[in-house]
């Protein structure tokens, strides 16, 4: 939809969803999450950590905030430069709908593609709509379907099967922004419990909230690192990121040495929490007891807390796909093809991954405005 608001009239998009924008809607909690004030190159993930640049740069999250704001669409920040709508994200489909309209461009709903070609010079695309079968010619077709993720919404590798018939690579693909699980489910009776951590995988690390849950963790801490982490690796968390545990139980070794040692992680970590670690480490006797070896001991366990999960919850809930469709052969100006005049493709489908909080929308605006300017050039 942001690609054809800037393609220009003679645009059609097709979509086999019976609405558009259903990630748009679903996102956020259904207030849409639509970029991050502190979007940058750093916060995406990619083979080519440079292709993303260009796009960014030239319409970056000021420049979709404006459209936000021209449209009277009320929004406000939470944590980490998130920005979301006050009203229902909906109103993101609608805007967007809007400045399609306005530039002449169309929306086929319900409408899937049975079949495309390409003499090298125009694609030739038979569409099943309303029970029939239409035929659509266009000198330029863009890839816009997005990854795998959440596919009871209708994400396929549609996009990833095309590329490849035209010659493109697809990087290896895998769910990211995804929880994390443990088969033993060693989790479940601190289901629900929430603690602000620093999580660690594959030299990342994201300081926000871990939620345990019935299968593993979860919150954003863990899905952030999720994109980072691979199968057999351990993860780290720091369950008192910030505080010195070392001085601070000796604090308390001086000021309440007759507490229990669970007594007084307490007060700093979830009881529920506080229990399940003491089956994991020799958290026994009063405060008063412990020597100086025994603290250090305790503090490095717990603000290096090693775990192995055994695998993710898959594309079932993960919110993007990492990797894609290889950036080589794309123009990172235009997201056009090298080898194939007229073939775009465009946000999650391209192997660009952004981090939670609005970036990977961030992404499709930007990605989306490249193409579609692009495309309204060769027209």
């Amino acid at each position: 939809m942001m690609c054809a608001a800037h393609a220009g009239p003679g645009t059609l998009v097709i979509d086999h969803a019976g609405s558009p924008g259903e990630k748009i809607r679903i996102s956020g909690g259904g207030r849409c999450n639509f970029t991050n004030m502190h979007t940058e190159p750093g916060c995406f993930l990619g083979t080519n950590p440079h292709f993303h640049k260009s796009a960014l740069s030239r319409y970056t999250q000021w420049d979709f905030l404006d459209l936000v704001d021209r449209h009277r669409i009320a929004w406000h920040e939470k944590t980490l430069g998130q920005l979301f709508c006050d009203g229902k994200a909906t109103q993101i489909v609608d805007m967007l709908r809007g400045e399609m309209a306005r530039a002449g461009a169309q929306l086929w709903l319900q409408t899937s593609l049975a079949a495309l070609d390409h003499d090298g010079a125009r694609f030739t695309m038979m569409l099943d709509r309303d029970g029939q079968r239409r035929i659509v010619t266009a000198r330029n077709l863009v890839l816009a379907t997005g990854g795998k993720s959440i596919p009871k919404m209708g994400a396929t590798g549609l996009a990833y099967d095309i590329a490849r018939r035209f010659g493109h690579a697809v990087t290896d693909t895998r769910p990211a922004l995804v929880p994390l699980t443990f088969t033993d489910k060693r989790f479940a009776p601190l289901s629900g419990v929430a603690t602000p951590v620093a999580a660690s995988a594959g030299g990342a690390r994201f300081e926000e909230a871990m939620l345990f849950t019935h299968r593993g963790l979860s919150g954003p801490a863990i899905l952030q690192v999720s994109s980072y982490w691979r199968e057999g690796d351990p993860i780290s968390v720091d369950l008192l990121p910030g505080i010195d545990l070392g001085d601070r139980l000796r604090g308390l070794r001086k000021t309440h040495g007759k507490r229990n040692v669970t007594t007084g992680l307490a007060e700093m970590l979830p009881e529920r929490l506080v229990d399940h670690l003491a089956e994991e480490l020799p958290l026994h006797g009063n405060l008063g007891d412990l020597a100086d070896r025994r603290i250090d001991a305790i503090a490095a366990r717990i603000k290096d807390w090693t775990l192995t999960p055994t695998g993710s919850e898959g594309y079932r809930t993960a919110e993007v796909t990492l990797g894609g469709i290889a950036s080589d052969r794309i123009d990172s100006r235009t997201m056009m093809s090298r080898d194939v005049p007229g073939l775009f493709v465009i946000g999650e489908a391209v192997d660009v991954t952004g981090w939670l909080g609005g970036y990977n929308f961030q992404w499709a605006w930007s990605s989306g405005v490249a193409a579609g300017q692009a495309a309204a050039a060769r027209a």
